[in-house]
């Protein structure tokens, strides 16, 4: 079934589309950026010069890419032989598509405008699905959790202020459960002795700015911190 296989493919698609989106945002780009940028690998448009450097900069989004445009080039001709397959009414006489559908023999003709129809409603039954907001939301979260969980991109949460004084910076880091810094006060970590200032710390969405030394470190807190960032990310996202 030629139509069936081009719908799996779309799905898949879309899929791998927004996991490249979350892999992005986990090195840095911001949300909206993240998903235009994996659309466009995906797909090998709308690629701007000055996007295209945040990309290239980036060894972890190179890698990415890379991925992305190939598995987008594999999926597109997929799409296309898998959608001209559908429109085949030879194909489909050879196949036996339509028996299993209808309980009678259907021109070869008819059954090229069924099966585009079959198509045209299923592409807009996914797209419906998959712009939905709640279900989108749950599909980024579990696909972000298995992503974070096997450690195959190392997470920083937005774009680093990289200075050019030796990798210094500013970036933003989640404390996880393995953190050596957890259920510690500022003064405890020793993050200032290790050339790190905490700037802010952000829990539950409530930034606290200019934390004080006796503030406890609590699971999921977000630490905005200036100092070396290998250094950032190394100490507190273990």
């Amino acid at each position: 079934m030629s139509w069936a296989l081009f719908i799996v493919v779309l799905i898949v698609s879309l899929i791998i589309v927004r996991i490249g989106a979350i892999a992005f945002q986990l090195t840095g780009l911001e949300w909206s950026l993240a998903k235009f940028q994996s659309l466009s690998c995906f797909t090998g448009t709308g690629f701007t010069t000055r996007e295209a450097e945040l990309i290239t900069g980036n060894k972890q989004r190179r890698r990415i890419a890379s991925v992305l445009m190939v598995l987008g080039n594999a999926g597109l001709v997929i799409l296309i032989a898998t959608f001209a397959g559908s429109l085949n009414p030879q194909q489909v006489i050879k196949s036996k598509l339509s028996e299993p559908l209808l309980p009678f023999s259907v021109p070869p003709d008819l059954v090229r405008w069924i099966n585009l129809l079959i198509i045209i409603v299923a592409a807009y039954v996914i797209y419906r699905v998959f712009t939905n907001q709640k279900f989108s939301n749950k599909l980024t979260d579990y696909l972000r959790r298995k992503i974070i969980r096997k450690e195959i991109f190392k997470q920083v949460t937005f774009e680093e202020l990289l200075l050019v004084t030796g990798g210094y910076g500013v970036s933003k880091v989640e404390v996880r459960k393995n953190s050596p810094v957890l259920d510690k006060t500022l003064l405890e970590s020793g993050l200032k002795d290790r050339d790190i200032i905490v700037l802010a710390v952000v829990r539950a969405g409530e930034a606290m700015p200019n934390p004080l030394a006796g503030t406890k470190i609590l699971l999921n807190d977000e630490l905005v911190c200036f100092g070396k960032l290998e250094n950032i990310r190394n100490i507190i996202s273990v």
